[in-house]
């Protein structure tokens, strides 16, 4: 006990702090404020000239940047614009007025133009901002593999809408279809409504829309480009004379190819090709055409029937038809096929009387 006695009042009671200088913050002085703002004061001595250079350089590459973009843009404007007057100009004959018609110019046009503005825009902005990133003295190795990386797993992901973008791209390009054509695209074909760069809009024959990807057609059929043909085949009897069924659909031809509206869809003379076939009791006279893209099953349509009328009119038989009645003959008797009664059918005639049995004679003695 004694130990512990005199070892207490040797340490002494530790001393706490008080209240107030715990919680009461420091206050700094003046001096100590007026070095720190003569430090900040020297460190933007030191650096604000690399600062403001950093700054005007990257103000500098925008500017260029966004002047460049503008300019690049009004210059493939006025070149599609330009392209589309020169071809506007340029179709003299109705031929080539028909096979590019404005709506379809004015799509390509814009389709070629957007892709190509979209395309300088990309350029130019990525390269400003991989230049202002390397004036913040960032090192850009690993971004650009990163971004390598990652074009290369979209890519792989993405591959189908990469093909179609391309497919719609060339063939937005090459001119292979437009609006309002009528095309045979493998997997669906009807009238085309709509042209874009991933997808193709087709009107069907029954009215139905078909989204077509542009990187499924395998090939294109464009029934609306250059010209179409007409081709009617003509069933006579064997034993018709062939000049006059020459000479008839001539005359036919003739008057349609000189009436409206058949002589702006004819684009040639309605020709007699000869015969195609000939059977026992029947020959097939071929007649073809050129007409207008499109127009060749109505030119069809109606040739078919300026035949059959003028095959009327002229009495040329075709396969099928009535036959030539003959001349009617006197109605024939319809008792001469019947045998004369037989004189045994009366039970009172001579005849029948001899040839009746003799009957028996009676006994008299019974």
């Amino acid at each position: 006990m004694s130990l512990f006695a005199a070892v207490l009042p040797a340490a002494g009671p530790s001393p706490s702090p008080s209240p107030s200088e715990s919680s009461t913050p420091a206050v700094p002085s003046f001096q100590d404020a007026q070095e720190s703002a003569s430090n900040a004061a020297g460190w933007v001595e030191e650096n604000w000239s690399t600062w403001l250079a950093i700054g005007l350089r990257v103000l500098l590459i925008v500017v260029i940047a966004a002047v460049l973009r503008v300019v690049v843009r009004r210059a493939i404007t006025k070149l599609i614009d330009r392209m589309n007057r020169r071809a506007g100009t340029g179709a003299s004959t109705a031929l080539s007025g028909l096979l590019v018609n404005a709506e379809r110019r004015r799509q390509r046009s814009e389709a070629i133009g957007s892709v190509l503005r979209s395309v300088a825009s990309f350029l130019i902005l990525g390269t400003a901002a991989l230049m202002v990133l390397g004036t913040f003295q960032i090192n850009l190795a690993p971004l650009l593999a990163s971004a390598g990386v990652a074009g290369v797993a979209i890519g792989f992901g993405a591959r189908n809408l990469v093909t179609d973008f391309l497919s719609g791209v060339f063939m937005i390009l090459e001119d292979q279809y437009g609006v309002g054509d009528s095309i045979d695209a493998g997997v669906a074909s009807g009238e085309v409504i709509e042209v874009g760069l991933r997808v193709t809009k087709l009107r069907g024959d029954n009215g139905e829309i078909w989204y077509v990807r542009n990187g499924e057609v395998k090939r294109i059929g464009n029934l609306s480009q250059g010209w179409a043909t007409a081709g009617v085949d003509v069933t006579v009897r064997s034993d018709e004379d062939l000049d006059r069924v020459k000479e008839t659909i001539g005359a036919v031809g003739e008057r349609m190819s000189k009436e409206e509206p058949w002589n702006e869809m004819l684009w040639g003379p309605i020709e007699v090709l000869g015969l195609d076939s000939v059977l026992l009791d029947s020959m097939v006279v071929r007649v073809s055409a050129k007409t207008m893209p499109g127009k060749s099953l109505t030119v069809e349509r109606e040739l078919r029937w300026r035949v059959k009328r003028a095959f009327d009119a002229a009495g040329i038989r075709i396969v099928g038809g009535p036959e030539v009645p003959a001349q009617e003959a006197a109605a024939p008797d319809p008792t001469a096929g019947m045998a004369a009664p037989s004189a045994y059918s009366s039970t009172v005639s001579p005849q029948s009387m001899a040839a009746s049995p003799i009957p028996p004679p009676t006994n008299i003695n019974k």
